[in-house]
């Protein structure tokens, strides 16, 4: 089972290797929730994620015989860049097996590390077995992405940076997917600080870290496609549950849109940029889904390797969630003036029009009829209800879409 000693270890290892992470205040929401709320900001470690010390910590704990052969993983993104940058650090042939579905940013920054990509399977457990099928030919060590001590305790020294920076913690909450980081985080943290409470927290698309948290044990679930594609997972470690069980607190779950509204909201409050698996810390705050939080409270954002295509459609998504954003048709008398007038009604309530567009041919309307698709920018849900009413006030038939 992990120890502190193997965390206290890949502490001393990879204090020269990997960036001591900023622990960052927020004003703004501390403000918000009524408590001191901070940021662990794995999204600025090297390669972008927590990662890097899991597969660094045990690739350096290798002897060179063990690594002749080169290594071989699997991963949904970070963990094979977190790879990739240690085999190219220490001189060692990597290959990465990751889905197909791997945010194209990801694949490009393992190449550019130096290793091999296949890409494999609709998710990270089809590509973890082609992953295990190929070392089992090749001889090359395989790196578990989760599950393995020497890599919890590389995830473990994030723990030990925060009771440095934060002696008097009483939350930390935690991304989770197969349990490597919070197992590891877990385990440094109950050796040090007992009192703290840990919260771990997944995607409900990939809920297989809470039935094993009830079940007291690895229990496979299905996994839908998420935001959070750095914790789908759809079965947990056998190493890390056993850690998980003893440590760890509560295990909650996220909606998709929860999970983009944090990733909205961090990019306007703090001007970070946090993949969907990073931000499922803020999106359980956000929500109001962690019971009675007080005291001092560490969010850790996992990473922050997100896809330019992926941000776009968060963005949009997260301004929906938030109220930012809304669709409309309205149906109109097909004349001059027409379009004007609604123009000018949607201006009185302080709406600004996106986008328009007409469409005349729908068979559902009538001769002289034509409805006008309209995308407007709002200021929050109180702001839709008035618009809404307005608009229904003024005649107008309409549809929320």
């Amino acid at each position: 089972m992990l120890s502190f000693e193997l965390i206290s270890d890949a502490f001393d290892r990879l204090k020269k290797r990997v960036r001591h992470t900023e622990l960052i205040y927020s004003h703004y929401y501390s403000e918000q929730f009524g408590l001191p709320l901070y940021f662990k900001c794995e999204n600025l470690q090297r390669t972008g994620s927590f990662k890097i010390r899991g597969a660094l910590n045990f690739m350096t704990s290798q002897s060179r015989e063990n690594l002749l052969k080169g290594v071989i993983t699997a991963s949904a993104g970070n963990h094979a860049q977190g790879v990739a940058f240690s085999a190219d650090l220490l001189g060692v042939a990597a290959t990465v097996y990751m889905p197909e579905i791997t945010p194209p940013q990801k694949v490009q920054s393992t190449r550019d590390y130096g290793a091999d990509v296949i890409l494999i399977g609709r998710n990270f457990d089809e590509a973890c077995t082609a992953a295990i099928e190929a070392q089992k030919k090749s001889g090359a060590l395989f790196v578990h992405p989760f599950d393995d001590e020497l890599v919890m305790a590389g995830q473990g020294t994030i723990a030990l940076e925060i009771l440095d920076d934060l002696p008097d913690l009483s939350n930390l909450i935690v991304p989770v997917g197969g349990g490597g980081l919070i197992s590891g985080v877990a385990a440094a943290i109950r050796e040090l600080a007992p009192q703290v409470r840990i919260i771990g927290v997944e995607s409900s698309a990939a809920p297989s870290m809470s039935a094993s948290f009830i079940a007291g044990k690895p229990t496979e679930q299905p996994v839908k496609v998420t935001l959070a594609d750095g914790i789908a997972v759809k079965l947990p470690g056998s190493k890390t549950m056993p850690v998980i069980c003893e440590f760890v607190d509560e295990i909650i779950q996220v909606e998709e849109e929860n999970i983009a509204l944090a990733i909205v909201s961090l990019l306007e409050k703090t001007k970070m940029l946090v993949e969907g698996a990073g931000a499922v810390t803020l999106a359980a705050v956000l929500n109001h889904r962690i019971d009675a939080l007080e005291g001092k409270t560490v969010c850790l954002l996992s990473g922050g390797n997100i896809d330019v295509k992926t941000i776009a459609q968060v963005v949009e998504r997260g301004l929906i969630a938030g109220g930012r954003y809304l669709k409309l048709i309205v149906e109109l008398d097909d004349h001059p003036g027409a379009l004007a007038d609604l123009a000018d009604n949607i201006a009185a309530v302080r709406a600004n029009i996106f986008h328009i567009t007409h469409d005349r041919r729908a068979k559902s309307l009538a001769i002289g009829r034509t409805d006008v698709s309209l995308e407007l920018e709002t200021r929050g849900y109180e702001h839709i209800n008035e618009i809404v009413s307005y608009l229904r006030g003024k005649g107008y038939n309409l549809a929320v879409i």
